[in-house]
C-alpha cells in the first residue's frame, strides 16, 4: 500500500514539475513572440475568409452550369424572355420613333401654312415679317410683346473696322510690343 501512496504522490510533484515547465516556456515564447503570433492569426483569419468567399462563389457557379446544362427548359425559358424583352423595347422604339415622325409632319404642315399665309399677305401688298413672327412670339412663354424692344443688327455699328486683325501687328497705335534681342544681357 505505501507503494501505491508513494506513486500518487510522485505524480502530483511530476504534474506540477510538467505545468511549471509548460508555464515557462508558453510564457517566454509569448513574450517573445506574443505579437508576431497574433498579427499572423488575424492575418491567416483574413484570409481564411477571403479564399472561403471565393471557393463559395466557385462552387456556385460550377452548379449553376451544372445545372444549365442539365435543365435545357430553363435556357429556353431565359432565351424566350430575353427575345420578349427585345422585342418589347423594339416596339417602345418605334412608337417614339412614330411620334417623332409625327411631330415632324406638325412641324412641316405649320411652316407651309406660315409660308401660305405670308404669300397672300404679300399678295394683298401688306408686310409679311410682321405676321410671319406674330405666331412664335405666341408660343414661346416670356415677357409681353408690347415691353419687348427688338434691335436690329443693321443698327448696331461694329466694334472695329473690317479690316482689323489682332494677330497682324498693324492698327495698334502705341501698343505694339516687340520682342527683346536675342545674346547676353549688357549691363555694366
Amino acid at each position: 500500500m505505501e507503494r501505491e501512496e508513494d506513486s500518487l504522490s510522485a505524480r502530483p510533484a511530476l504534474e506540477t514539475e510538467g505545468l511549471r515547465f509548460l508555464h515557462v516556456t508558453v510564457g517566454s515564447l509569448l513574450a517573445s513572440y506574443g505579437w508576431y503570433i497574433v498579427f499572423s492569426c488575424i492575418l491567416l483569419y483574413v484570409v481564411f475568409q477571403k479564399l472561403s468567399a471565393r471557393l463559395r462563389a466557385l462552387r456556385q457557379r460550377q452548379l449553376e452550369r451544372a445545372a444549365a446544362s442539365v435543365e435545357p427548359d430553363v435556357v429556353v425559358k431565359r432565351q424566350e424572355a430575353l427575345a420578349a424583352a427585345r422585342l418589347k423595347m423594339q416596339e417602345e422604339l418605334n412608337a417614339q420613333v412614330e411620334k417623332h415622325k409625327e411631330k415632324l409632319k406638325q412641324l412641316e404642315e405649320e411652316k407651309r401654312r406660315q409660308k401660305i399665309e405670308m404669300w397672300d399677305s404679300m399678295q394683298e401688298g401688306k408686310s409679311y415679317k410682321g405676321n410671319a413672327k406674330k405666331p412664335q412670339e405666341e408660343d414661346s412663354p416670356g415677357p409681353s410683346t408690347s415691353s419687348v424692344v427688338v434691335k436690329r443688327k443693321s443698327d448696331r455699328k461694329p466694334l472695329r473696322g473690317g479690316g482689323y486683325n489682332p494677330l497682324s501687328g498693324e492698327g495698334g497705335g502705341s501698343c505694339s510690343w516687340r520682342p527683346g534681342r536675342r545674346g547676353p544681357s549688357s549691363g555694366g
